[in-house]
């Protein structure tokens, strides 16, 4: 396939802000899928100290050439001052389902 896709991880608060989050991105063709794990429990550092918080981590699949639109968009509407946002290459794939990803981020 001539088009590249990518995954972009991140995680959010709490399941209604990344539900929220991810149905808008949908939507607006951003991106073809966003799958949800609640509960999990991150542990960091954050203003000198370790903290332990639960959050709800997103999965979110697209074309290469939408993923600036989406890092733009996600960091206007993410609560945190500094989201996660990580985004990955799909070397390889069912052929068939990245299809799939290119014509859901490709609707108008």
């Amino acid at each position: 396939m001539s088009e590249e896709f990518v995954i972009a991880f991140s995680t959010f608060p709490d399941a209604e802000i990344a539900r929220k989050i991810a149905h808008e991105l949908v939507e607006n063709a951003i991106v073809a899928c966003a799958n949800l794990v609640p509960s999990i429990e991150s542990i960091y550092f954050w203003k000198e100290k370790v903290e332990t918080s639960a959050e709800v981590f997103a999965i979110f699949k697209m074309t290469a050439a939408r993923y600036s639109e989406f890092e733009s968009r996600l960091r206007k509407l993410h609560p945190y001052d500094v989201p996660e946002i990580v985004q990955l290459n799909i070397a390889e794939g069912n052929p068939d389902y990245l299809r799939w990803i290119g014509e859901s981020c490709g609707r108008s």
